[in-house]
């Protein structure tokens, strides 16, 4: 069966989508930008070969697809900004097979213009036609929340900015297949700066709940009780809960614009954000001392060095600086995970903790990192002989919170 979709860029963004094509019934072709398209699991690929994706070996594959969608990572670069090289390559490649009349839309996170200023130079020179006229080309956030159970695909709203109002009503037919709701924006700039405007949102707000939790710690004050009655205000508040640290492939973006204006809380809330770790070491320090226990050769286990709950996703975990900084202090660590079966911290592996309850047991200290599902948290409070919880994730009473 020919494909009707290509996905080009298999890892965050584009494994999602290739999913919920299938899903749906349009067969999908995937290429790949990069080695994060080996996580796929071979029973996943399995599935999704039964009901029509398939990988292309070669780009050529590429021109033969009505709608071809680009989403490659773009992590942070060594300047702060948004690494594009990934999203360069592949519109190249795109490039020199797109065919006239195909919908080519991006969904990777980049700064507001990169779709019509890079994205569309590339294609257009590599193909010698033109955005708009001969192929149409658009931008939609990704919107992809790995785990979440209650919002997919189908019952997340779209956003859709086209070069063109013909290039928003085709990028617009093809997601109508995959969701309940389309929402048009102006143009594609409009449409990246939803992506900036939605990943500064959790960011900022993230950042506020977390000096909440330094303040309300100082204070005395029990902040997982105060959140608990704040989210019953049925307007104008949304809750957020604090963490040690922020993780995820969504890089928070402080733009530059007319006269070098920045966004101020942006810069304030990744400062905050990126100290969290530190927070957590420094706690656990001081609970070490209280109870006559130094930090140095103390055994300390990590529950849950993912960065996010369920998932095996390690990208930018927190866990990863709170293990550097407890190992510079001289601690002897281990770990627990469900879902990482090893696991390296300074370029060396870190012990892994098999027996759950016994590690515990016999640690001077164990942070709750991670909340998954799988973790007892009752039942790890009473073998523990001090637990750090930063998730808010213990019963009240049974751990020292965040």
């Amino acid at each position: 069966m020919p494909a009707d979709l290509a996905v080009i860029g298999l890892g965050p963004y584009g494994l999602p989508l290739a999913k919920a094509a299938i899903a749906v019934g349009i067969p999908t072709l995937g290429y790949r930008t990069g080695p994060e398209a080996d996580s796929l699991s071979p029973a996943e690929l399995r599935r999704m070969r039964a009901g029509g994706f398939r990988h292309a070996s070669n780009p050529a594959e590429l021109g033969r697809v009505r709608t071809a969608v680009i989403c490659p990572p773009t992590p942070r670069g060594a300047d702060g900004g948004l690494d594009l090289s990934q999203l360069e390559t592949a519109a190249r490649t795109l490039a020199a097979h797109l065919r006239p009349h195909t919908t080519v839309i991006l969904e990777s996170p980049v700064p507001p213009g990169a779709t019509e200023n890079v994205l569309r130079p590339l294609l257009e020179e590599g193909s010698g036609m033109r955005a708009g006229r001969d192929f149409h080309l658009a931008y939609s956030p990704s919107r992809v929340d790995p785990g979440n159970r209650h919002f997919t695909p189908a019952n997340t709203p779209k956003v859709i900015g086209g070069l063109t109002p013909a290039c928003t009503e085709s990028a617009a037919a093809f997601y109508g297949r995959l969701t309940d709701k389309v929402v048009r924006a102006r143009g594609p700039r409009e449409a990246e700066t939803v992506q900036v405007l939605e990943t500064n949102f959790r960011h900022v707000n993230i950042a506020l709940v977390n000096e909440m939790a330094v303040l309300c710690h100082d204070l005395g004050v029990d902040l997982w009780d105060v959140i608990r009655c704040a989210e019953t205000k049925p307007f104008g508040f949304q809750a957020f809960r604090p963490g040690p640290g922020v993780g995820g492939h969504a890089v928070p973006q402080d733009l530059n614009g007319p006269a070098g204006r920045t966004l101020r809380m942006v810069e304030l809330a990744e400062q905050v954000n990126s100290q969290m770790p530190r927070y957590v070491v420094q706690r656990a320090a001081t609970l070490l001392n209280e109870h006559g226990k130094s930090v140095r050769a103390a055994r300390i286990l990590l529950l849950g060095v993912t960065y996010k709950p369920d998932l095996a996703d390690q990208q930018s975990t927190p866990a990863q600086e709170v293990a550097t900084r407890l190992l510079e202090l001289g601690a002897c660590i281990s770990y627990h995970d469900p879902y990482v079966a090893s696991w390296s911290v300074l370029d060396r592996p870190v012990p892994r903790a098999d027996a759950l309850y016994e590690a515990v047991a016999e640690a001077d200290l164990t942070i709750l990192l991670q909340q998954h599902r799988t973790y007892d948290l009752q039942g790890l409070s009473v073998k523990a002989q001090l637990l750090l919880d930063t998730r808010g994730a213990a019963p009240t009473g049974a751990a020292h919170r965040l």
